[in-house]
């Protein structure tokens, strides 16, 4: 049976990116289950899974437009230290939530000074292109209450 639009995929991977560094790998724990045709797998694996059967290995490069998006350099700010009012000062690394004009961003601390905190609320692989290796488990028919209520 094909991956296909409301198939149940099962699938292990190990995603790099372009120098070859490992980002994130299913090998060692359960694969990845998910509902092909859903959107809950990005764009440009979910087009290279399709027609895919069980057994089959392949590897594909991901360009950012079909990973994580493009970087925007707007989404990266330089806020005033002030403009925390927690007890302590976040630190490198730390996620936060920021409060928007479109509703709540998850952002991340990139830098520290005296005066300022900088944040970044973009994906952190946004802008990268990517590569998966990849294998098929399984693949299935989804049952009517995963495609009611998903997966």
């Amino acid at each position: 049976m094909d991956i296909a639009h409301r198939r149940i995929a099962t699938v292990h991977f190990t995603l790099s990116d372009a120098s070859g560094s490992r980002i994130a790998t299913t090998r060692g724990h359960d694969p990845l289950v998910y509902m092909h045709g859903s959107g809950s797998i990005i764009q440009g694996l979910e087009r290279a899974l399709e027609g895919r059967c069980a057994g089959e290995t392949f590897t594909v490069e991901i360009p950012p437009e079909q990973g994580f998006g493009p970087r925007h350099e707007s989404l990266v700010q330089r806020l005033p230290r002030d403009t925390f009012t927690g007890s302590s000062v976040p630190a490198v690394g730390e996620k936060l939530r920021a409060q928007t004009e479109r509703g709540p961003l998850d952002v991340i601390v990139t830098a520290l000074d005296d005066e300022t905190i900088t944040v970044d609320g973009n994906n952190p692989l946004a802008g990268r292109t990517l590569r998966a290796e990849v294998e098929v488990v399984g693949v299935r028919v989804a049952t009517p209450h995963e495609i009611q209520f998903g997966l």
